[in-house]
């Protein structure tokens, strides 16, 4: 049980990679869509290039999605509305017309003949605008239009223009009055129905609404079938509108059967085996190419949580509306990745997701062109993230291959530029829109994964930041010595092509463990005092060594990153004190390790450049009467007695970077101790 354990303890790196390894694998398996692949590859517009096709079982052809947007559309566009007819308002009506009546025509002027006549003509105007009923209200219904009136819970079909609208009961009073003769009682009879007639229609949108959705729901996805052994497509036939609505019908019928009990195991483990592959050849990158990376759980953890992120949100995407697909920000994997990292790595990671993808997105050949060349223009363009502007020129440029490879796309199905789907590109504009996101989300995997960008670099390479300040207050010599150092450093990255930003911030915080005890280092001392000259050589020595370690700890606590703690760490590599050692060596025995720097050695270009900087710049300080041939031999004497003392060993730099190196330090040194013009007094 022990050695197990011990064994698991030794290799929990590795175990957790494999955990890792297997719980990506599951989750990308797992958010497929569940179906099977339709085992022919066909576009509209090219040839059938497989052999001549016959239909395998009977099949229905599909409606495509725009033919049943038609149709529903058409029906929204003739559906005939629902009126309710309310009987008691009418008999209210007639009740209060009782009443009105003769109050409206009194017995003083009419005979009782008369009378009865009137209300007779009376009641029969009421019952004719109450046949059909009135209604309030402006509608954009025609008179023709068919509605259906409810009456008693019986729906009958009238049309709209038989209703009375309460804004022309007085022109259709009058009317009424004129075919009885009665136009000399039309001022009484105005009077009268003025407040009397009132609305008793109304319309019903809930039974309108059932009723369309009635109606929706009797639409038929399908427009005839195709019998077994049918030839659907010849070998060469051109792919065209029809056949091409035949052979995706054939495809749905085909996945949704594919994707029954006795085969989805199968399906699920050919899925699996692609996916494992592709995620194999990841690992496989990154542990032959990116050793520091694959040795990094948190890193290699980063990498797979944003190809899982994509995979996830494509997916989710696709399953609710495929139409959306190029909605997703999908070149803000290879920026981020680049951001953190390196190009190549971006683009490789970016081109196993697209692959992973292509199984799950409709017309793969198209999707995974667009993505992996608006990939190498985002890796191509996307560069120095912390200039503002950058990033809106790159994602301009991004959205524009989006919009020429569609354009392009459309050429070659369709033959013209008609018919292009407009909210199409807006889909691709809006992604660019989304795709500026990536500087928020660069910031939170900062915080999230401790991960160090430019952004963060330039942020602390602000000499007034905190530190810095302090640095210059308690140790100017220090400080000013730092910035020299950074100024070479930074040059000479340019130079072979190394990261500068980040040897210039590593240069500016590499010496901060002399804040501790500023005086104790020369370029400090501004008095002739030296407290070292009252010391023993294994106490100077041991104060000296002193400020790596020390500088790590204040760096830790003022949250530095730890790609500028490596700087600190490995800026004297495991060289010595050799001043105090040789000192002490004339007292007697002594012991290197007492002397030595504890390391690591540098193993980057970018902390290798530091050291040679570091070391170039403060040796400088001891030329007397400097000139290019001494400055000259100097670098060289110096830089070689590191490659002697095997500082570069884990640095991956070459001897040619080295020699373009030296050529910069010496070109600058030459500048900063070139000899000025005597002043006449």
């Amino acid at each position: 049980m022990r050695k197990l354990l011990d064994s698991i303890f030794k290799n929990q790196s590795l175990i957790y990679k494999y955990f890792l390894y297997i719980a990506c694998l599951c989750c990308i398996v797992f958010f497929f869509p569940k179906g099977g692949q339709f085992k022919y590859e066909f576009q509209k517009g090219k040839p059938w290039q497989h052999e001549s096709f016959y239909a395998p079982f009977d099949f229905s052809i599909n409606k495509t999605d725009d033919e049943i947007s038609k149709e529903e559309l058409a029906l929204k566009n003739n559906q005939t509305n629902y009126y309710q007819y309310d009987e008691d308002k009418v008999d209210q009506v007639i009740q209060e017309y009782d009443i009105l009546f003769p109050q409206a025509f009194s017995n003083s002027e009419y005979n009782q003949a008369q009378l009865r006549t009137l209300n007779a003509m009376g009641k029969e105007i009421i019952a004719t605008l109450y046949e059909y009923g009135v209604i309030v209200g402006n509608s954009k219904k025609k008179a023709l239009d068919p509605i259906y009136l409810v009456k008693n819970n019986e729906a009958s079909k009238t049309t709209f223009g038989n209703l009375y609208h309460q804004k022309d009961l007085p022109s259709a009073i009058n009317k009424l009055l004129r075919s009885r003769g009665l136009s000399s009682f039309s001022e009484r009879f105005q009077e009268l129905f003025g407040g009397l007639i009132t609305s008793n229609v109304t319309f019903d949108k809930v039974l309108t609404d059932r009723d369309l959705e009635e109606s929706l729901s009797k639409i038929s996805t399908t427009r005839g079938t195709v019998d077994e052994g049918k030839l659907i497509i010849a070998k060469g036939e051109v792919v065209e509108a029809e056949n091409l609505k035949i052979l995706n019908s054939l495809k749905q019928e085909y996945e949704s059967e594919l994707w029954a009990a006795n085969n989805q195991y199968f399906i699920l483990f050919g899925y699996t085996v692609l996916v494992a592959l592709v995620l194999i050849m990841l690992f496989l990158f990154l542990k032959r190419y990116r050793p520091l990376v694959y040795e990094n759980n948190v890193k290699v953890t980063f990498i797979f949580f944003n190809i899982l992120l994509m995979v996830f949100i494509t997916t989710m995407v696709v399953k609710y509306k495929e139409t959306y697909i190029f909605v997703v920000p999908l070149c803000i994997l290879p920026l981020i990745l680049k951001t953190f990292f390196d190009a190549r790595l971006g683009l490789f990671a970016h081109v196993l997701t697209v692959l992973i993808l292509g199984f799950v997105v409709p017309n793969s050949f198209e999707y995974i062109f667009l993505q992996i060349i608006a990939g190498i223009v985002t890796i191509l363009t996307v560069n120095e993230l912390y200039k503002r502007a950058n990033l809106f020129i790159s994602v301009g440029q991004i959205t524009l291959i989006y919009v020429m490879g569609y354009l392009a796309f459309h050429l070659i199905h369709e033959g013209n530029l008609e018919n292009i789907i407009w909210s199409t590109l807006a889909l691709f504009l809006l992604n660019g829109m989304i795709t500026l996101f990536a500087q928020p989300l660069i910031y939170a995997y900062e915080k999230i994964f401790g991960l160090v960008s430019d952004v963060s670099l330039l942020e602390l390479s602000d000499t007034n930041s905190k530190l810095l300040k302090e640095l210059s207050n308690k140790a100017p010599g220090t400080f000013h010595h730092s910035l020299q150092v950074a100024n070479l450093a930074e040059a000479a990255a340019n130079e072979i092509g190394a990261n500068s930003m980040l040897v210039r911030v590593g240069a500016l915080y590499h010496d901060i463990g002399k804040i501790n005890n500023p005086t104790y280092f020369i370029e400090n001392q501004i008095t002739n005092v030296n407290p070292h000259d009252e010391m023993a050589p294994r106490e100077s020595a041991k104060i000296i060594l002193s400020h790596v370690l020390e500088g790590i700890e204040l760096a830790r606590k003022n949250n530095l990153p730890d790609r500028v703690i490596d700087f600190i760490r490995t800026h004297h590599g495991t060289t010595m004190v050799y001043y105090f050692f040789k000192k002490q060596e004339e007292l007697g025995e002594v012991d290197k390790m007492e002397f030595t720097y504890p390391g690591p050695i540098p193993f980057s270009r970018e902390t290798a450049i530091l050291m040679m900087a570091d070391s170039v710049e403060a040796a400088s300080k001891s030329l007397k009467n400097p000139t290019f041939l001494i400055i000259d031999e100097f670098v060289d004497k110096i830089i070689s007695g590191q490659m002697a003392a095997n500082q570069f060993l884990n640095a991956d730099i070459t001897f040619k970077e080295i020699e373009a190196i030296k050529k910069i330090f010496k070109q600058k040194l030459t500048n900063i101790y070139h000899l000025r013009v005597e002043y006449p007094e």
